[in-house]
């Protein structure tokens, strides 16, 4: 199942006992500054959780899965996430 936004915001407010608003402006902040990092091409790291960074993927040829036809998939850049260890023992414990 998965977390709401107002959820994460309400977890967070009860962990740090500071009022909703207080919270969803921090959580605002961290998204924008992820955002302005990876828009210039840098990379966070998110204490246990992991790196974010941007990568180039180059262009490629594929095909149209119901006619099979070739098509031509434009270079782009995706973001990719490194898993941090910690989070990943605690997934598997």
């Amino acid at each position: 199942m998965a977390i709401t936004k107002d959820q994460l915001i309400a977890d967070i407010a009860e962990a740090i006992d500071a009022p909703k608003t207080t919270a969803r402006a921090a959580l605002d902040q961290l998204a924008q500054i992820v955002a302005d990092q990876l828009e210039n091409g840098g990379e966070i790291t998110l204490p246990g959780v992991g790196k974010l960074k941007v990568t180039e993927r180059p262009a490629r040829t594929g095909r149209n899965p119901s006619t099979g036809a070739a098509i031509e998939i434009p270079a782009k850049k995706v973001i990719k996430l490194v898993v941090a260890k910690v989070l990943t023992d605690a997934v598997n414990k």
